[in-house]
């Protein structure tokens, strides 16, 4: 399973990204997908994580009001919309993928069956 995260950048503070999650020739229906990032010589942290339904979403409070989390199966995809950027929010983010659990367990613990590489955010202050 390849999983492609894309969107990262460099802003100012203040400003936004969109990620995107793909996952060419595999389908993300079944799987609840997940946001992780990991800042230098910081431990991974949770970001945002979504259902396989989409119906139950969980988010990091550092993030909470800011971040949004979504899913379009049509396009086999998940979006995180990032607004508000502040220059903790630096890290490489990537996506990963859990079948089972639960969308709060998949952050609490850092639990995914798949991760891609990450991209790179930057924030500037």
């Amino acid at each position: 399973v390849q999983l492609q995260a894309s969107g990262g950048g460099y802003v100012q503070a203040g400003g936004s990204l969109r990620l995107s999650c793909a996952a060419p020739g595999f389908s993300l229906d079944y799987y609840a997908v997940a946001w992780f990032r990991q800042a230098p010589g910081k431990e991974h942290e949770g970001v945002s994580s979504i259902s396989s339904s989409g119906l139950t979403r969980e988010y990091a409070d550092s993030v909470k009001g800011r971040f949004t989390i979504s899913r379009d199966d049509a396009k086999n995809k998940v979006y995180m919309q990032m607004d508000s950027l502040k220059p903790e929010d630096t890290a490489v983010y990537y996506c990963a993928i859990l079948w089972g659990g639960t969308v709060r367990a998949m952050l609490r613990d850092i639990q995914y069956d798949y991760r891609g590489k990450g991209t790179q955010v930057t924030v500037s202050s």
